[in-house]
């Protein structure tokens, strides 16, 4: 059993920023890979980033050069660093984990509204 605890979401203005935190606990003996994604309303889930256990990440194309993903493994913390938000940013974003070998868990989600 794995609990994935999320925070930093909230409202910001268009330009602005957010970083948000994912906090695994739990009976983890290996955390590969780490992410982020989202879902706006009436959309589909999708990539925000993810980074595996030996720092190489990925970003949707939507998000590259502006977001930033990094991850403490000493910690169990995955934290995505938003830059230059945009109103089309606005979403749900949910937290994913991929531990001891075989397993996933996602988080509860954290709203995230990008407006003036």
């Amino acid at each position: 059993q794995v609990q994935l605890v999320e925070s930093g979401g909230g409202l910001v203005q268009p330009g602005g920023s957010l970083r948000l935190s994912c906090a695994a606990s739990g009976t983890i003996f290996m955390l590969n890979t780490m992410g982020w994604y989202r879902q706006a309303p009436g959309k589909e889930r999708e990539l925000v980033a993810v980074i595996i256990n030996g720092g190489s990440a990925n970003y949707g194309d939507s998000v590259k050069g502006r977001f930033s993903i990094s991850r403490d493994n000493a910690k169990n913390t995955v934290y995505l660093q938003m830059n230059s938000l945009s109103p089309e940013d606005t979403a749900v974003y949910y937290c994913y984990v991929h531990f001891n070998q075989f397993h996933q868990a996602w988080g509860q989600g954290t709203q995230v509204t990008v407006s003036s």
